[in-house]
């Protein structure tokens, strides 16, 4: 089994910034992509950032310039930096990861992070 844990969620005000983890644990041979996705209420999930194990990376266009994502594949840990932030950045961000625990890739996620952005 795979857990992927998030933190760093939380209110802030426009133009604040904060920064989400993502550690993933449990019995990982290797980790392919990771990304974060957004939900606001009342509208479908979607993709944020992603990243690959390599390092190339893909933004939403509501978020290039403002956020970044990276990663440390020692520690399996995927991080969205956010500045700027704006109310319309309100949502619960997910992270999701492909693991491949030793046959194939499967992919995991996250139990959500609340960001709140309001004055």
């Amino acid at each position: 089994q795979v857990q992927l844990v998030e933190s760093g969620g939380g209110l802030v005000q426009p133009g604040g910034s904060l920064r989400l983890s993502c550690a993933a644990s449990g019995s990982i041979f290797s980790i392919n992509a990771m990304g974060w996705y957004r939900q606001a209420p009342g509208k479908q999930r979607e993709l944020v950032a992603a990243i690959t194990s390599g390092g190339s990376t893909n933004y939403a266009d509501s978020v290039k310039g403002r956020f970044t994502i990276s990663r440390d594949n020692a520690k399996n840990t995927v991080y969205l930096q956010m500045n700027s932030l704006k109310p319309e950045d309100t949502a619960v961000y997910y992270c999701n990861a492909d693991v491949n625990s030793g046959s194939y890739y499967i992919d995991y996620w996250g139990q959500g992070t609340q960001v709140t952005v309001s004055s």
